[in-house]
């Protein structure tokens, strides 16, 4: 951008030198991501080295103020967090060459990584390097103060090792309850609140104040060490259900990586089942489970179902359905649904919802099909069934449309049906019936391939822990 100048008289050029106007560089910001490695360490000769287990938080970003997650006023900033998984403490080394406002201001980043870390985050090395020696025993002065689930045999005499995997059914496993209105629960979970913030998808932390949370603390025992450490935990709510029961449902579930993909996610999810039946509550249910969890948890459910006789004859009836010979193409879908009477005995004792046991249903029948005659059959009952739940029966579908919504969860399963009425609707829609169809062939497609991924993990019993929390 130049000057403006006068017309001058003299035609001499000006032979005064002319200002020039220049604008400081705009700071851009550094995304949190891209200068923020996190490291769990359990020694602390792993402090300082960067072999240590480095994680991969769910968002980094979404803790700074900036919508776009980004640092402002720093140069050349790196920080690096380490964080004890023995005592559950963070140590925070922030480098930087220069600090400068370019018009965006200079990010507190002491502020942030408070709202981050909160009480477990110590200013100085030197005694963050002390609570590996001062709180070794952190876990263990903790969780003796809890209830022992197991190993433990229930009063029905059905809670012991024969129903749990056998990589993680080990004698030196234990899972503990710990009650939100005792105190060693409320200070574990204070200091596990940094990663199920940074390593559960779209947590929260619970309200350690409402007794009617229960912390599930999965441990192991000697294995070489003189104190027990922390595999996992599970937080889980516990509502009312009219007239007089309650309803667990798992909020929040994480094996800490160093654990993961070695059965124990799988174990920790058995033994809250067995809880579940144990004190013979309403249903068990989980809070917006990830995919990964959702496929652990079928593989779970479906093995539980395999050997629940009450269903066996259900589930014969409908896959002999299959073998009456071609289906129709208007077939509905009685075969791929259970009956009430087969849903009601499986809530009431297995404890599994009606969506859940739902769910589990066509992989059961899928798994006694023969697949060479009666796949295509199967393909068409399982696109019947969702045709109604999404689109309608065709008398039922006129208005009716299936829309894509912007999501965090799965954007492949993610919609909204609504009836226009006189054609006003007030928003501009694809009324093309093709378009639905191929929406619902995806849709088809998609769940036809999850429910040959967990048949195929059922049959070789290759069910393995939670690689992703919930």
């Amino acid at each position: 951008m130049g000057q403006k100048h006068q017309p001058s008289a003299d035609p001499r050029p000006d032979t005064k030198k002319k200002r020039r106007v220049a604008f400081s560089n705009i700071d851009t910001g550094i995304p949190a991501k891209d200068c923020i490695k996190i490291y769990l360490v359990s020694t602390k000769e792993e402090v300082g080295s960067t072999d240590s287990l480095c994680i991969d938080p769910v968002d980094l970003n979404s803790f700074f103020e900036d919508e776009d997650g980004k640092i402002y006023g720093y140069q050349g900033l790196k920080i690096t967090v380490w964080f004890s998984i023995v005592s559950f403490h963070a140590y925070a080394d922030i480098v930087f060459e220069s600090t400068s406002d370019g018009g965006k201001g200079i990010t507190d980043l002491k502020s942030t990584l408070q709202n981050i870390f909160a009480e477990t985050l110590v200013d100085n090395k030197d005694n963050f390097l002390q609570t590996f020696s001062k709180d070794a025993n952190f876990i263990g002065s903790v969780v003796a103060d809890g209830e022992v689930l197991h190993p433990k045999a229930s009063s029905n005499g059905q809670f012991n090792e024969a129903k749990f995997h056998v990589q993680a059914a080990n004698s030196d496993l234990e899972v503990i309850r710990l009650p939100m209105d005792k105190m060693a629960g409320r200070n574990l979970y204070s200091r596990l609140v940094p990663l199920a913030l940074l390593l559960i998808d779209g947590s929260s932390p619970i309200d350690v104040t409402d007794p009617r949370w229960e912390l599930y603390v999965l441990s192991q025992k000697n294995n070489g060490r003189t104190h027990p450490r922390l595999l996992g935990f599970a937080a889980l709510y516990r509502f009312y259900h009219y007239p007089d029961s309650s309803r667990l449902r798992l909020s929040q579930i994480l094996i800490l990586p160093p654990y993961q993909c070695k059965g124990f996610g799988r174990f920790l999810l058995e033994v809250l089942n067995n809880v579940a039946i144990s004190e013979n509550v309403h249903d068990f249910t989980i809070e917006e489970p990830i995919s990964k969890l959702q496929q652990l948890r079928t593989c779970i459910d479906v093995k539980r179902l395999q050997g629940f006789s009450p269903i066996e004859e259900a589930v014969s009836s409908a896959i002999s359905q299959f073998k009456l010979g071609k289906l129709s193409k208007k077939i509905s879908f009685p075969p791929l649904l259970p009956s009430p009477e087969a849903i009601e005995a499986v809530r009431k004792s297995l404890k599994i919802t009606k969506e859940q046991f739902s769910h589990c249903w066509e992989i059961l029948i899928y798994l006694g099909i023969e697949h060479d005659k009666h796949l295509e059959d199967f393909i068409l009952a399982v696109s019947s069934r969702m045709r109604d739940d999404l689109i309608g029966e065709t008398t039922d579908a006129e208005g009716k449309q299936v829309v894509d919504v912007p999501t965090d969860y799965d954007q492949e399963m993610s919609f909204v049906m609504f009836r226009s009425t006189n054609n006003a609707t007030g928003v501009e829609m694809d009324e093309s019936r093709g378009n639905q169809e191929e929406q619902l062939k995806k849709l088809v497609d998609d769940r036809v391939k999850e429910i040959k991924l967990i048949a195929q993990k059922v049959s070789s019993d290759q069910i393995r822990s939670i690689s992703k929390p919930s």
